[in-house]
């Protein structure tokens, strides 16, 4: 109808792209809550890549592929270090 104002929505707290981005690669439980939005993009970066570089090691001394593996430690992060750890050796 014209003339009536909409409601007032109260907006509830927001949560940043660069936080969720933390938590989600398990930077965010080492890192303080206000730091700089491009300092937690590079340290998550170079969490990824270290992240892959021990799964492509892992992978390669436990007979799975190092290939696929390094890949997925660079996009999942501690999370693939963790199934890559859990994980049975392959007999080859």
């Amino acid at each position: 109808m014209p003339g009536t104002a909409r409601p007032n929505l109260q907006e509830g707290p927001t949560l940043a792209w660069h936080t969720v981005i933390a938590w989600m690669s398990l930077v965010g439980l080492f890192m303080p809550a206000d730091i700089d939005p491009s300092t937690v993009l590079r340290t998550v970066l170079l969490v990824h890549v270290i992240d892959a570089i021990m799964c492509g090691l892992f992978a390669s001394n436990n007979g799975y592929p190092r290939g696929l593996w390094t890949l997925l430690g660079f996009g999942c992060g501690a999370w693939a270090v963790a199934v890559l750890i859990l994980l049975p050796k392959r007999q080859v």
